[in-house]
């Protein structure tokens, strides 16, 4: 009689479709940031294209477009990804490694595939792939975690391929580090002992240091690294130059003040922060939202984490667990490293703020993953 109580409730439980709480949470964070584009490209916008609007229709587009595949991409079992996560990883690569034949250079970067009616970052799409390959082959491996061997090194060998077209084809060191650090939070939470990575890590900070070194001396590219580095120390040492961005960008957070000066009304949007509606929309939210306006999306964030978390401890499995902190890392981590760096609290990564800042398959991307996340995979079986 008991079991068959239990049975009824989970039951009952399974059938929930979604996280209300997360599911709300996501979509105020959407409708925000929708309005921020809005508001922050209009003369961009206006100027590049004669149209105030072109940016926020794109977004607004596939923010709905995106909405339809989260109802549709939920009534697809999770599980059945496990079966296909060494193809998924192979496909990762093979999308990552396209750009050096087919890539879309913007503003000096070839790290976009333009197929013509659509393009997009594969490292967006690779990101998502290495953490459902990641959740999956943690947890077939996970009676072997807490080896060196077995554990740390066998699991980190599959980044060296993705880290290495990352840096040597797409130059891309911001979503390689966001990567490295997403897979290290899913790997230890899958149970690899924290003392791996402490010495690894040591390691490798001390070697890229030096060979960031070496390819300042020798090259232009290291050059360039180290001056964002002095000039993040320093920004006013190059004004007109490298420091411009997040001198722009802290002028606008000053301006801001307790409550904003109203939406609609920056002017560091006016052309003084280059395409403000990207990296950099948070610095226009400051402004014309002022400190409570950015206090209310970092609870918001703070929301996602939350309810992240909680979807991961409940999990029915592993590999449902470690997909929901793979999800949790990469929005978190995104939210940190953008605000950080439009505070001049970090060196400038050009990394883009989840759920605000421009751009349509990385948004469609994000709300299909988190429609995963909201399937409610909390219900225990």
């Amino acid at each position: 009689m008991a079991n068959t109580q239990v049975n009824k409730k989970n039951i009952k439980n399974s059938d929930k479709p979604f996280d209300f709480i997360l599911l709300i949470d996501v979509l105020v964070m959407l409708s925000l940031g929708i309005v921020m584009v809005l508001s922050a490209s209009s003369p961009s916008s206006l100027a590049e294209t004669g149209s105030s609007y072109y940016y926020v229709k794109t977004q607004a587009f596939c923010g709905v477009v995106g909405i339809i595949l989260m109802l549709i991409i939920s009534k697809i079992d999770y599980k059945i990804y496990k079966k296909f996560y060494k193809i998924i990883y192979i496909a990762s690569l093979i999308l990552l490694g396209a750009v050096a034949f087919i890539g879309h250079e913007v503003a000096g970067a070839k790290r976009w595939i333009d197929l013509g009616f659509v393009t997009f970052q594969p490292s967006e799409v690779a990101k998502i792939g290495l953490i459902i390959f990641y959740a999956a082959l943690l947890s077939n491996r996970r009676d072997s975690l807490d080896e060196l061997l077995k554990g740390f090194i066998y699991s980190f060998i599959w980044l060296i391929p993705v880290v290495a077209i990352l840096v040597f084809v797409q130059n891309h060191l911001s979503a390689t580090l966001v990567i490295i650090m997403i897979i290290s939070v899913m790997m230890l939470m899958a149970g690899v002992k924290f003392r791996y990575f402490l010495t690894f890590g040591t390691a490798g900070a001390t070697l890229g240091g030096i060979g960031l070194y070496l390819m300042a001396k020798f090259t232009g590219e290291g050059k360039f690294r180290i001056n964002r580095i002095i000039n993040f120390l320093d920004p006013w040492s190059d004004s007109t130059g490298t420091g411009w961005q997040v001198i722009q960008s802290l002028y606008a957070i000053g301006s801001g003040g307790l409550f904003g000066v109203g939406l609609g009304n920056s002017t560091q949007k006016y052309l003084y922060i280059p395409e403000p509606h990207n990296d950099f929309i948070f610095s226009i939210l400051a402004e014309e939202l002022g400190f409570v306006g950015c206090f209310i999306v970092i609870v918001l964030f703070a929301i996602f984490v939350w309810r992240g978390i909680l979807i991961s401890m409940r999990a029915p499995d592993m590999f449902g667990s470690l997909i929901a902190v793979g999800i949790t890392s990469l929005v978190g981590l995104q939210a940190i490293i953008n605000i950080a760096v439009v505070t001049s609290s970090m060196p400038n990564t050009g990394m883009s703020l989840p759920f605000f800042s421009y751009g349509g398959t990385a948004l469609l991307i994000l709300l299909c993953s988190v429609r995963y996340f909201t399937q409610y995979i909390e219900s225990r079986k």
